[in-house]
């Protein structure tokens, strides 16, 4: 009966952390990576607010997929909900995971630790082949580029 009470409570407890996040966002798909609580999730545009005052914080973040890695969802590109805040590049810690490479447009929770780093020329031709583009587009990629990244441990998808 103890046991039984300890699972019940467990199952309370995370869903009660995920739950205005299911309601809005119809329910999740699934948990990549490290199992993690919601609760003290922040938007992503609240994260951009926080990185002007440092260049590196542990989160727990809710955005929306812009992109994904369609090779094998070896990283993501997230968009905030303010459309003046940059997108948000995210790998995987330990390439411990992947994503689904039909998320894109689905909002995810994730945690793990935000920065501001410099992406090498060659890093983000990478990235544009992974993405699928042009030549020409690769081709374009001629400076390196500041950018806010995320090493995500854990990751939570959603149905929208």
């Amino acid at each position: 009966m103890k046991n039984v009470f300890l699972v019940v409570f467990a199952v309370l407890l995370i869903s009660s952390c995920t739950n205005k996040y299911e309601k809005a966002w119809g329910g999740s798909i699934g948990v990549y990576g490290e199992k993690f609580k919601a609760k003290n999730a922040v938007p992503y545009s609240s994260l951009v607010g926080k990185m002007k005052s440092t260049d590196k914080v542990d989160a727990v973040v809710t955005a929306t997929v812009e992109s994904v890695c369609q090779k094998k969802g070896c990283w993501m590109n997230l968009v905030s909900d303010n459309p003046n805040d940059p997108p948000m590049f995210v790998k995987f810690k330990d390439y411990g995971f992947f994503m689904p490479k039909d998320c894109s447009g689905k909002h995810v929770i994730m945690k793990g630790v935000a920065s501001r780093e410099v992406t090498s020329v060659s890093e983000l031709k990478h990235y544009a082949e992974d993405a699928g583009k042009s030549k020409e587009e690769i081709d374009a990629i001629t400076e390196p580029k500041e950018e806010l990244t995320f090493l995500a441990s854990g990751v939570i998808l959603f149905k929208k």
